[in-house]
């Protein structure tokens, strides 16, 4: 399979660090948050990563240059940015011929089991989210589920959340997902595409750690209780 890691932000609210570093290039327990996306796919078997740059451009290519161990890596520059629904677009001929790719936001720390979101996903769904429960619903992209996992509302940053099932970031997606998106500048996935996709995607809820690392409070927690990636639970036989 194959991955979208969407790493083009600027980073802004994690300066100083990132007025030299990449946001995905900023090391966790002394490992660049890049590294530990592509470690994460290939443990999951994903055998392609496109990753998308802006700032700081130079030094994700120097980086996954010198990377080696399993997973293909392509890099898209984008001088302007083109938004996290619209690198999927531009991009469309890179996941021709595949009928299911990941969507990673690289900015997220987790060791969120892939597989079982995989296995989770409904063959008649556009795309499945992957959801976790957030102390903070009111700064988040909200979901309101139905008893069989459709997801029925999604709301980005609700003043009056129905909920606390955040959107984490990770996202199995079809085709289909790729007619919904907007042909508009800075087409965002959460503003510009779920919504159009009520009734046709589902929630996957992730237990395992997720930790958005976007601001510099955030990135300083990640240092003190990021587990690190583990081997996936097995149930016995």
């Amino acid at each position: 399979m194959k991955a979208f890691l969407l790493a083009a932000g600027h980073g802004t609210r994690l300066r100083p660090y990132t007025d030299t570093t990449p946001k995905c290039l900023l090391p966790v327990r002394g490992v660049p948050m890049l590294e530990i996306w592509f470690a994460l796919s290939r443990r999951f078997g994903i055998s392609d990563i496109l990753v998308n740059t802006h700032a700081h451009a130079n030094e994700v290519n120097q980086f996954v240059r010198k990377w080696r161990d399993g997973v293909r890596v392509t890099v898209v520059e984008e001088p302007e940015l083109h938004g996290s629904a619209g690198t999927l677009l531009v991009n469309r001929d890179w996941i021709l011929g595949e009928d299911k790719f990941w969507v990673f936001y690289a900015d997220v720390l987790t060791n969120a089991n892939l597989g079982a979101m995989l296995s989770s996903h409904v063959p008649r769904a556009a795309a499945t989210l992957g959801l976790y429960s957030v102390p903070d619903p009111e700064r988040c992209g909200i979901a309101t589920l139905a008893e069989d996992g459709t997801i029925l509302e999604f709301v980005e940053k609700p003043p009056q959340p129905k909920g606390n099932l955040a959107f984490a970031g990770l996202m199995l997606a079809t085709p289909e997902l790729l007619g919904a998106i907007p042909q508009k500048a800075g087409a965002d996935i959460a503003f510009d595409v779920i919504p159009r996709l009520l009734g046709r995607i589902h929630g996957h809820r992730i237990s395992e750690f997720v930790l958005d690392i976007g601001t510099i409070e955030n990135y300083h927690l990640a240092q003190k209780i990021w587990p690190g990636i583990q081997d996936p639970v097995v149930a016995n036989p």
